[in-house]
């Protein structure tokens, strides 16, 4: 407008200044999240094992000062630690330490069905990896008294029976050491919380199930208890920029659960009676 104040105000940068490593940043979660704490004016690391997709997101969302990419194996103590030493040394300081890195394994819903090899690789990823990331980001935010850690965790931490069972304890875990980095790490003043989104129509999901995205979003769609709203990673990477952000400074130890109230119902007895009186 001539003369006078623009009709559409600047979006705040919440991440100003910030410094961010998400692991498992090359795709779904991981990648939706970098492109938005990048709009809100973070540097961002993105580590993953996917190299050509890392890269490719990193030359997308612009200037290598703004975003690096890192190969970093979440299960190899040394590809942590070079991670965590390598923003340090690039960007003077690390804020938030989002370890997303998570892997579904297989399918197995049967305790009976469940191998030892299959168990291992999800708590490898999905817990060691996670302790290895909150382990090296303790390492340098200890000093500087601030920072956050996160985790994605899962809807399977808070309900049963949907889940394989390797999977749904490896989540159960990542909550227990967000609670009890929550108590040390407190101390110094890091704040420590996950997130626990439900099914949602990632490329993990979809190739875990064999579906195509959209054939995937129909059925979340249907199952959902919130109608009206597709989820998203959207919804997970505005959970992380939140509690990553410092309106959420005196948030710490708390397991966000995403999924539109599905946990708080079985509407399992009232389909059963819809589908007998129909």
């Amino acid at each position: 407008m001539e003369g006078g104040f623009s009709s559409q105000a600047p979006i705040p940068k919440r991440l100003e200044g910030k410094v961010a490593i998400i692991t498992g940043g090359a795709s779904g979660i991981g990648e939706t999240t970098a492109r938005l704490f990048v709009q809100h004016g973070a540097k961002v690391v993105i580590a993953d094992v996917q190299d050509n997709l890392g890269l490719s997101v990193c030359k997308d969302l612009g200037s290598d000062s703004d975003v690096t990419y890192v190969h970093c194996d979440v299960t190899n103590d040394s590809d942590v630690q070079n991670l965590v030493d390598t923003t340090i040394s690039k960007y003077g300081k690390l804020d938030i330490m989002y370890n997303n890195a998570g892997i579904s394994g297989k399918l197995d819903f049967t305790i009976q069905d469940t191998d030892y090899e299959n168990l291992k690789r999800i708590f490898d990823v999905n817990v060691y990896g996670a302790f290895l990331g909150a382990k090296h980001a303790a390492r340098v935010m200890i000093p500087a008294k601030k920072g956050v850690i996160l985790f994605t965790c899962s809807l399977a931490s808070v309900i049963s029976g949907e889940s394989p069972h390797a999977y749904t304890v490896s989540k159960y875990a990542v909550v227990g050491l967000t609670k009890n980095l929550c108590v040390e790490l407190g101390q110094h003043g890091i704040r420590v919380n996950c997130i626990s989104p439900g099914a949602l129509p990632t490329p993990l999901l979809s190739s875990a199930l064999g579906m195509d995205r959209s054939t995937l979003e129909g059925h979340l769609c249907a199952a959902a208890n919130l109608k009206g709203v597709v989820p998203s990673a959207d919804n997970v990477a505005d959970a992380a920029l939140f509690l990553g952000s410092d309106e959420a400074k005196y948030v710490s130890g708390v397991n966000l659960v995403l999924d539109g109230g599905y946990s708080t119902t079985n509407q399992y007895f009232t389909l059963l009676l819809k589908k007998q009186l129909s």
